[in-house]
């Protein structure tokens, strides 16, 4: 392949760029100490969200969504009765919105669908996690 960047990736779906900032924030937030205002975090998300879109490349997208990954299924799996229900449904969110990115790679030339085989099992298993209510009286 010549230098040219290949920008295939682009075109798959605007729901990551429009729907990620918001959720990947919230899930950010819960985890900040000392708190973060939850309209910083988006806006800064937002940001970086478009960068890696104007600017970057099939691969750092990939990773930005892994990291996305490991920020819900920190959620989906987590021991202790943090999260809340807003984490839940950011969490869920997220988790579906990266998995249907990951599921239409498939059409794709390169090597996005494979590398993205161990997040889609893991996001899988977060969206069941997730969709499924918490036992009464534990937050989780």
């Amino acid at each position: 392949m010549s230098g040219r960047r290949r920008l295939d990736w682009l075109g798959l779906t605007p729901e990551p760029e429009r729907e990620l900032p918001a959720a990947v924030a919230a899930l950010r937030a819960s985890s900040r100490r000392p708190p973060v205002a939850p309209a910083e975090l988006a806006a800064a998300e937002r940001r970086r969200v478009e960068r890696l879109v104007l600017r970057g490349s099939r691969h750092s997208w990939l990773r930005y969504l892994a990291e996305v990954t490991e920020l819900v299924t920190a959620v989906a799996t987590g021991p202790d009765p943090g999260p809340g229900p807003g984490d839940r449904t950011a969490a869920l969110l997220a988790a579906e919105v990266v998995l249907d990115h990951h599921r239409m790679l498939i059409g794709l030339p390169g090597p996005g669908y494979g590398r993205t085989a161990r997040d889609r099992s893991a996001l899988e298993s977060a969206v069941r996690t997730l969709r499924t209510p918490p036992p009464t009286g534990e937050s989780r």
